[in-house]
């Protein structure tokens, strides 16, 4: 055998003889936070209200630029508004998550300027919190107090007492959708939408797409019982409803609760002839493309006011807002 193939015969040996070289380790893969089930989006909601209430605002709840607004005001985070005043939580609570975008809506009490957690004026709130990488980055409410001026009549109750007063939303709101008739939730907010569409300029003859058996309340009133007589939804539209409301703006949904059918909206209502806006939190049930059931708070805002979140067009525009 020639010194050259002694040489690469020695070689090839060598190598079968050196354990297989294993590949070079690669990086773990980026792990993405785990998204929030409809039970933990709930538990961010308990958190903010103690949070709030306790005036502790805990960095490993609130992300370091997180935005507050309340009634349409961007305030300092922490320090004004109900953050200033909250002194205990009430009883009245309704949910609503929304898994598709980890944001959850919700309408309940809370107290505020007592000495102790259960006394104090009752307030109702409306709130909406954005969850991103286990933090809330994002926090908008309304609060209705005794003192705002809610209504031109001074029959409703004050809206936080009224709220308390029903202990605990309807059962109709509580009950699942059946999983073969559940709508998109394109399909939804479309349907929500139609509410707004048809109260604005409305003239009785548009799409008012309610159940027969259709219940709207307003500031924990049954608006369709007044006067000694009970109407329908789609009557009071047809009806009571005319030429009231001359613009709905800035109509951002912001909660869409597709195993319930629950859609959650904030909104003006602009009364031009009168200089008066309502800012509003509306939810509706729907099922099979009709409205069931409405539940609103609302408050009279200065004329024109915007939600804080919208650019200026988007405030004074009728168009639907999916906000995500």
């Amino acid at each position: 055998m020639s010194k050259r193939l002694f040489l690469l015969a020695a070689a090839c040996l060598l190598s079968a003889s050196l354990p297989a070289q294993q590949p070079a380790p690669q990086p773990p893969a980026l792990q993405q936070p785990p998204r929030c089930d409809r039970a933990c989006l709930q538990k961010w909601v308990d958190s903010y209200l103690v949070a709030m209430r306790d005036q502790n605002k805990d960095p490993a709840l609130f992300a370091s630029d997180v935005r507050f607004t309340e009634n349409g005001v961007r305030l300092p985070f922490g320090k004004e508004g109900l953050w200033w005043g909250m002194s205990g939580i009430g009883s009245y609570k309704f949910y609503i998550p929304d898994t598709e975008t980890q944001q959850i809506a919700f309408l309940g009490t809370v107290r505020e300027n007592g000495k102790t957690q259960t006394d104090g004026d009752v307030v109702a709130i409306a709130l909406r919190l954005k969850i991103r990488d286990q933090h809330i980055t994002e926090i908008e409410q309304i609060v209705s107090r005794p003192s705002n001026t809610t209504s031109s009549r001074n029959d409703f109750p004050p809206t936080g007492q009224g709220m308390e007063a029903m202990v605990a939303p309807h059962a109709i709101f509580t009950t699942p959708i059946p999983e073969n008739e559940r709508a998109s939730r394109a399909q939804l907010i479309e349907t929500a939408n139609y509410y707004f569409t048809g109260l604005q300029n409305n003239d009785g003859k548009g799409y008012y797409p309610f159940t027969d058996d259709c219940v709207r309340f307003e500031n924990a009133v049954d608006v369709l019982a007044r006067g000694g007589t009970r109407t329908t939804c789609k009557k009071q539209f047809e009806e009571g409803l005319k030429g009231v409301v001359d613009r709905v703006r800035d109509r951002r949904f912001v909660a869409v609760d597709r195993e319930r059918g629950i859609v959650f909206a904030f909104g003006f209502f602009d009364h031009y002839r009168i200089n008066w806006t309502w800012q509003l939190a509306e939810l509706f049930k729907i099922e099979k493309g009709q409205i069931r059931r409405i539940e609103a708070i609302f408050h009279r805002a200065p004329f024109g006011t915007p939600s804080g979140w919208s650019t200026y067009e988007q405030s004074i525009s009728s168009e639907v807002q999916d906000v995500r």
